[in-house]
C-alpha cells in the first residue's frame, strides 16, 4: 500500500509515459502529444506540492530514455550497538549516510563512498538489509520520481567523524537516543528496522 497521495502517483505515471514516449517516438505529432502529457504532469505536481512549475519542469526535462526508478543507497553502520547518523545541512535533521547511486558504481561502491564523503568513516559493505519502495513508506514531502532505497549493512573499517559541505554533524546513537530525522531520507520505522537486524545474526533482506 502506498503512503503517498494519489495525485503523486498520477503525476509520476504521466511523467514516465511522457519521458518514455519522447525517447522512442519518431513522429513529430506523437512527440507533441507526449510533451503535452509532460506539461500536465508538471502542472499537477506543482499545484499540489506547492513547488514552482519551473523547478518541477527542470527536474523532468533532465530525464531521458526509458523511465525507471531511481536508486538511493543508505549505509547502516553500527559501533558498540549504536547507529551512525549524519545531520544534513539542507534541513538540519539527521539521516543514515547515503544518497543517489552514481552510474558505474556498484551498490557496495556507492554506499561506501557516500558514507566516507558524508561522515569521514571508512566502511566495507557486508550485506543487503532491505530494498524499500519510497512510495510505500511515510516519507515527506512527496518526490517527483519513483525511488528504490537500498539499506546496506557496512562494517566500520577506520576513519574519524568529519563534517562536510553536505553534513553538519556526525554521531552514533542508541536505539532510544534517535534525534529528529530527515523524513525525506529515512523514517523512524526504518531506523528501528536497522536496530532490529542487529538482534538476528542472519537477517533476511526485506523488500517493498
Amino acid at each position: 500500500m502506498s503512503h503517498e497521495p494519489r495525485w503523486v502517483q498520477w503525476a509520476r505515471r504521466l511523467q514516465a509515459i511522457a519521458q518514455t514516449g519522447l525517447h522512442f517516438s519518431e513522429s513529430e505529432y506523437d512527440r507533441e502529444r507526449y510533451q503535452k502529457i509532460l506539461e500536465i504532469s508538471v502542472e499537477i505536481f506543482a499545484e499540489y506540492s506547492g513547488q514552482s512549475p519551473s523547478l518541477i519542469q527542470g527536474f523532468f526535462e533532465n530525464q531521458s530514455g526509458y523511465a525507471t526508478p531511481k536508486v538511493d543507497v543508505r549505509g547502516v553502520v553500527f559501533r558498540s550497538g549504536k547507529l551512525l547518523l549524519v545531520r544534513e545541512r539542507t534541513d538540519g535533521l539527521w539521516t543514515l549516510p547515503g544518497g543517489w547511486a552514481d552510474v558505474n558504481d556498484s551498490p557496495s561502491e556507492a554506499v561506501e563512498r557516500e558514507i566516507l564523503e558524508e561522515s569521514g568513516f571508512q566502511t566495507k559493505a557486508e550485506s543487503m538489509l532491505a530494498i524499500f519502495d519510497r512510495a510505500k513508506h511515510a516519507h515527506e514531502p512527496p518526490f517527483p520520481f519513483h525511488v528504490y532505497k537500498l539499506f546496506i549493512l557496512c562494517g566500520l573499517q577506520g576513519g574519524e567523524a568529519r563534517t562536510t559541505f553536505e553534513t553538519s554533524g556526525v554521531d552514533f546513537f542508541g536505539e532510544n537516543e534517535i534525534p529528529p530525522l530527515s523524513i525525506s531520507r529515512v523514517t523512524l520505522d526504518q531506523v528501528q528496522f536497522c536496530f532490529e537486524t542487529q538482534k538476528h545474526p542472519t537477517p533476511l533482506c526485506r523488500f517493498d
